[in-house]
């Protein structure tokens, strides 16, 4: 089983951890996943307040490849839209096709991965 961490749970983990209590149990599993996608979206913030010890275990983190076909990309929006999904960003299409790709979950706070799972058939951890 291969989990991929949004970056919605690691915010909510490394400020609170209220919403995110499960991401302990999944990190001693050793389950856990990132790509590079969800740690530019982490990382820049974490070099402004400095959290150095941060980005260093957030690096340690297995990542899966990202290979994106923009193509599918495309094919997704269309699908969401036709379905009445709207305003789902392309780095969230981006981060469901490296699951799907990968086989992978996601564990996500952000509600458009909820939308996103029935309408591109991806599985989302709950």
């Amino acid at each position: 089983m291969k989990v991929l961490i949004d970056s919605s749970v690691w915010i909510d983990y490394f400020r609170s951890g209220d919403e995110t209590n499960e991401l302990d149990y999944l990190i001693d599993d050793n389950i856990i996943y990132i790509n590079d996608l969800i740690l530019t979206e982490l990382v820049p913030y974490l070099r402004l307040l400095r959290q150095t010890s941060l980005i260093e275990v957030l690096n340690e983190v297995p990542k899966l490849r990202l290979t994106i076909d923009w193509q599918q990309i495309q094919d997704f929006q269309f699908t969401c839209l036709k379905n009445g999904i709207n305003g789902i960003g392309i780095p969230d299409l981006i981060i469901a096709q490296n699951a799907i790709l990968n086989e992978s979950s996601i564990y996500s706070l952000d509600k458009h991965f909820r939308l996103l799972s029935d309408t591109l058939q991806f599985e989302l951890y709950q």
